[in-house]
């Protein structure tokens, strides 16, 4: 885990019942932050079995290869992608949710982005053992802006806001290939037999950005009248652009010389 709370420091407010967190990376601990999001991104974009196959079977040149040629190189992409794995990782480290499926390892081609829903959580309730889902939109930019964050809230709000059907079918066939049959039987079972209700829904809207998220983000909140439970995240570092080059330039370095 990225484990946020070692190089960030966090602001949260209560905005009409729902939740607005902005993680702020602390200058000092930057490059800890870089260090963090290189060691976790790899498995991202390669499953761990498969990169340890081609290194037990060809060697550590072959395996860096094998992971570098997943890796966007286009400064976009990267952005996009980097932005999608920091909310990928902000669930799992402060939310009960978890994301079982990386779907950026079934990209088309590394310098495409991927498109439909851009992260599905998921977990089942203690009290009743109903599926909960938390359908995320991320948005990564520069000088995030008031569109930007506009247009991260029509695409939560598609589908009468609850995860596409599309989304549900793909993480539902990847579990089923990967063995986790409980978990893509319940998937099944809440998109084609019982129904997905709005009460199981949680939306998370995420920003990575250079700015600070918080006026945006909360003026959106402000003016959420839906029925879905809403939260709202950004994680902000100063550089933005200089942060994603130095993430995937480490990866790089990492699997070359580990």
């Amino acid at each position: 885990m990225v484990q946020f709370n070692t190089w960030c420091d966090e602001s949260a407010l209560a905005i009409r019942g729902h939740t607005l967190s902005v993680m702020s990376a602390r200058a000092a601990d930057l490059e800890q932050g870089c260090a963090a999001m290189a060691a976790a991104l790899p498995v991202h974009y390669a499953a761990e079995e498969q990169v340890a196959r081609v290194l037990r079977r060809l060697g550590r040149p072959a395996a860096a290869a094998h992971l570098e040629g997943k890796l966007p190189t286009t400064k976009s992409i990267r952005s996009g992608d980097l932005g999608e794995i920091l909310a990928t990782e902000y669930i799992g480290d402060q939310t009960p949710f978890s994301v079982p499926v990386k779907r950026l390892r079934w990209k088309d081609h590394r310098n495409m982005a991927m498109r439909g829903d851009d992260v599905i959580g998921l977990r089942f309730e203690a009290g009743d053992g109903q599926l909960r889902f938390l359908k995320t939109e991320a948005k990564s930019r520069g000088a995030l802006g008031a569109g930007v964050v506009a247009d991260a809230r029509a695409a939560l709000d598609k589908d009468g806001g609850l995860p596409s059907a599309h989304a549900l079918a793909f993480i539902s066939a990847r579990l089923f290939e990967a063995g986790e049959t409980d978990l893509a039987d319940a998937i099944d079972d809440a998109q084609l037999n019982t129904g997905v209700p709005t009460a199981s829904v949680t939306h998370l809207l995420f920003t990575f950005s250079g700015n600070d998220p918080t006026g945006h983000l909360g003026a959106c909140l402000q003016t959420y009248a839906g029925p879905v439970a809403q939260r709202y995240a950004g994680v902000r570092i100063e550089g933005h652009g200089d942060f994603v080059g130095a993430v995937y330039d480490l990866v790089i370095a990492n699997a070359q010389h580990d």
